[in-house]
């Protein structure tokens, strides 16, 4: 599902929760007032509160889902999460604000107010509208594996609870037991708050670029390391960015590949991780002919430049600049490996060929850098 379809899913699915929570929220405010009971009319205006937050989620959702430019190059996937961080911001004030009130009627059940029964029936249309808003929209974050509707499902739910609060309040003033109102509103506050600081936890982890799971890197380097060409891999990291991840890694080849084919292992390696692991979208490889955390470095050696004037240097006329230009450098464990191509000239002897190597090789003896030398001969038809 692309960024546009995802957008379009969150915005129907907030837009139906909006509609029950304006439907819910007058019934309760309307009905509390009538029935005479105050928990029932804060309860509506909890309903009401949602408005704000579903309202958030759209906007949230809709430059979320906005592609990549000059001044975002990784794309806007961090509203989602910091939409996610204010919705679970504001479960828990919800929570706290449940456990305020319950206290205080603990502290003050003489002054409560019995309610009319059909608060209790009110009540109890809130919670069944509210849990099936909740499952409505938790299918949906699942469908889109998004955080964000996640704790928009999760408010929802937040709301049928405070209606169950006030379902054992109104039960338990008819029955002449008011203090379980204050028990039960304690009790969801905590559940609230629990929910509330998981979803918060998980959005400071993905905004301090926390990476993905153990699981989701066991099958990243697997899918890796049964990629042909790659003999192994490290520095394997990944980073979240709303409901999509990103991954760089370094991959081992072989250490004498073309630049071509290492490249072309690297493609495989890339588009593998995107086509098989569900969040990633964005992948870097760096190609490695050897392990660069273990392996000399090779950062101080000399560029192709100057490799090319020192052997000119040192080898004059006995080489073709032509076949300078051909020679290939290996930079591996801490020296140069170089091969060279020359052009076998007609009539060359196996002993002159051999005494022409012995001639570069003990010349090449004056240069530190260098590793091996391998003499390539081409026949000209």
């Amino acid at each position: 599902m692309n960024a546009k379809q995802r957008h379009q899913l969150t915005v129907r699915v907030t837009l139906v929760g909006s509609t029950v929570d304006l439907s819910l929220g007058v019934m309760k405010i309307v009905g509390g007032w009538l029935a005479n009971s105050q928990a029932l009319i804060a309860d509506g205006v909890h309903s009401l509160a949602d408005l704000t937050t579903d309202i958030g989620v759209i906007l949230a959702s809709k430059h979320a889902s906005r592609a990549a430019d000059a001044d975002h190059p990784y794309g806007h996937g961090r509203i989602e999460t910091l939409a996610t961080m204010a919705l679970a911001v504001t479960m828990i004030a919800v929570a706290a604000g449940l456990s305020y009130d319950a206290i205080q009627r603990l502290m003050h059940t003489a002054e409560l107010v019995t309610p009319g029964a059909y608060a209790l029936l009110i009540a109890l249309l809130s919670v069944i509208g509210k849990e099936a808003v909740y499952r409505y929209i938790m299918r949906a974050a699942v469908r889109i594996d998004s955080d964000m509707l996640r704790a928009s499902a999760w408010h929802s739910r937040t709301d049928a609870l405070s209606s169950v609060v006030v379902v054992l309040g109104v039960g338990g003033a008819l029955l002449g037991y008011p203090f379980l109102d204050a028990v039960a509103a304690i009790f969801v506050a905590l559940m609230i708050a629990h929910i509330g600081l998981r979803l918060g936890w998980s959005s400071v982890q993905e905004l301090i670029d926390a990476g993905l799971s153990g699981e989701h890197l066991q099958e990243i380097s697997r899918l890796i390391r049964d990629t042909e060409g790659v003999t192994n891999l490290h520095m394997l990291r990944t980073r979240s960015l709303g409901n999509s991840a990103m991954a760089d890694v370094h991959i081992q080849v072989a250490p004498r590949l073309s630049v071509s084919e290492g490249h072309q292992i690297s493609e495989v390696v890339r588009r593998r991780l995107i086509d098989e692991v569900g969040r990633i979208t964005d992948v870097t490889v760096h190609t490695d002919p050897e392990d660069d955390l273990t392996a000399p470095d090779t950062a101080h050696l000399p560029t192709r430049t100057q490799v090319v004037a020192d052997l000119t240097d040192i080898w004059g006329d006995a080489v073709a600049p032509l076949d300078l230009d051909t020679l290939q450098l290996h930079y591996l464990d801490g020296q140069i490996d170089v091969e060279l191509t020359q052009s076998l000239a007609e009539g060359s002897s196996l002993a002159h060929l051999h005494e022409h190597e012995a001639q570069l090789r003990a010349r090449a003896r004056h240069l530190a850098y260098l590793g091996c030398i391998a003499i390539k001969y081409q026949i000209a038809l």
